[in-house]
């Protein structure tokens, strides 16, 4: 299914996806050239995507857990198709490019986030208690940077995007990397040197 020089690839992906959520499903699609893209919903409600080469031709849906098992070993029979547990739409092909941020910063951003829900949780805000899970809900749905292009054209990045990147090590290692912000009416994009993770439905696109 996967090809043997992209098994490491693909099993960064299913590992880190497993340690998110370890009931998640990867979705193969199949792309023109002998590759295909690995999908998945994160549980910051984003999309989360890597490209692999694969012989695989039909459109697909398994478990994560079996797909790394069987990247383990590769002698076990194929996993069994769990279709019907794929229920979310894929950003089109092609989402202009707005900006794009030092990987450093970006980062950063996700650092600084999760020290301020570890000291919320344990001081509450306001010097009132507040849920974890309320905490984390509000802190995902903040709006950690906002990017404008040359044109006038901007985005709101909201930190569940930049989690997401994060946390499935698709911005990569270098220093002078770069993270690509795409948008577009309907989806907003974060792309690092290894994937990328996306929202639907927040119309972020706006002419200043």
């Amino acid at each position: 299914m996967i090809a043997a020089t992209a098994r490491a690839d693909a099993g960064a992906f299913a590992y880190r996806l497993l340690r998110l959520d370890p009931q998640a499903v990867i979705r193969l699609r199949p792309l023109a050239g002998g590759r295909a893209q690995l999908w998945a919903m994160l549980p910051f409600k984003v999309l989360a995507t890597r490209t692999v080469a694969t012989d695989l031709t039909a459109d697909t849906t398994v478990a994560a857990a079996d797909l790394l098992a069987r990247l383990d070993d590769p002698q076990l029979p194929p996993p069994t198709r769990r279709d019907a547990q794929w229920r979310w739409p894929l950003p089109p092909a092609r989402v202009p490019v707005v900006e794009r941020l030092p990987v450093d910063d970006v980062v950063g951003l996700a650092r600084a986030a999760e020290a301020t829900l570890r000291t919320a949780a344990a001081e509450g805000v306001g010097a009132r208690p507040v849920g974890e899970r309320v905490l984390r809900d509000a802190l995902l749905d903040h709006v950690a940077v906002v990017v404008t292009a040359p044109d006038g054209q901007s985005a709101q990045v909201p930190q569940r995007l930049v989690q997401g990147l994060v946390r499935m090590n698709f911005h990569g290692s270098g220093r002078d990397g770069m993270v690509t912000v795409r948008a577009s009416a309907a989806w907003t994009g974060l792309s690092g040197e290894y994937g990328s993770v996306w929202l639907a439905g927040t119309s972020p696109l706006r002419l200043s």
